[in-house]
C-alpha cells in the first residue's frame, strides 16, 4: 500500500502537505523539492513570491482563511 498524503490547511495560512507527492506546473514539469524536509507549503494566498510554495506573504497581506471540516461518523459493521 503506498504512503498516504496528508493536506492540512493552516488557518490564515498555507496548504501544508505530508508526505511523498510530485508538483507539476502545467506543462507537467515537475517543481523540485527538498527530499530531506518532510513537508512542503503551498501558497493559497496568492502573495507568495515563490508560487506555487509558501513564502510567508499570507503574514502581510490580510490573507484569511479558516475553514474546518465536519467530522463524519464511519459505519465499520
Amino acid at each position: 500500500m503506498p504512503p498516504i498524503v496528508t493536506i492540512r490547511t493552516r488557518n490564515n495560512g498555507p496548504f501544508v502537505v505530508e508526505g511523498p507527492v510530485i508538483i507539476c506546473d502545467a506543462q507537467g514539469n515537475p517543481f523540485p523539492i527538498n527530499p530531506d524536509k518532510p513537508n512542503i507549503a503551498l501558497c493559497r494566498c496568492g502573495h507568495s513570491a515563490n508560487k506555487p510554495f509558501c513564502d510567508g506573504a499570507h503574514k502581510h497581506c490580510d490573507f484569511q482563511a479558516a475553514e474546518t471540516g465536519v467530522l463524519v461518523k464511519r459505519d465499520d459493521g
